[in-house]
């Protein structure tokens, strides 16, 4: 009778783990990906208005295949429920593959591989994510990296990683504010 409760306990507490009750999905292009990411045309100026009219900001991942950071950001960073709910209501989230071959629009309206947009934003390494201004009028006139309104470099544990887009919510690069001052002033809270 004990083993029975025991058993019974142990699966309760796995079911009721947030960890394991969320599963990041692998695709067949290697990468991980969220259900709730932007599926599009890939013609940025299109997504952002997209964003715009649903009230919510635009951002862009770049990931690779086989990239362990980019992996975390799926299975520890989305795996957090108040963290992946936040950001869901509030962004539209293009994912794109640093190698990848699809033919993206950038918003000058040039047509590009993923490879090639890369390279033209300099995205070296991965996972980036670049945040976009609010609306596309923003982005006129501006080339590549000039377009963004910042940029998540590389891999941020859940404190920072959620810090880094309610920064850009709440428009504190607008307003002169680095992000690491930010940082400083939301942990001093």
């Amino acid at each position: 009778m004990k083993a029975w409760i025991l058993a019974a306990w142990a699966v309760l507490l796995m079911l009721s783990s947030p960890a394991l009750a969320y599963e990041a999905k692998l695709g067949d292009d290697g990468l991980y990906h969220q259900d709730w990411f932007n599926n599009s045309f890939l013609d940025l100026k299109e997504d952002m208005l997209e964003a715009t009219k649903a009230g919510k900001r635009f951002a862009v991942i770049w990931e690779q295949k086989g990239c362990p950071y980019c992996r975390d950001v799926h299975t520890v960073n989305f795996a957090d429920d108040k963290l992946r709910e936040w950001i869901k209501a509030r962004y539209n989230i293009l994912q794109l593959n640093l190698w990848g071959d699809r033919e993206v629009t950038d918003f000058d309206g040039q047509v590009l591989t993923e490879k090639e947009m890369a390279r033209k934003y300099r995205i070296n390494f991965t996972p980036t994510i670049q945040f976009f201004p609010e609306t596309a009028t923003e982005t006129q006139g501006k080339k590549a990296e000039a377009v963004e309104v910042a940029r998540m470099p590389g891999y941020f544990r859940n404190f920072h990683f959620l810090s880094m887009f309610e920064y850009v919510w709440e428009k504190r690069y607008a307003k002169g504010q680095d992000f690491q001052r930010y940082i400083l002033e939301k942990a001093n809270q």
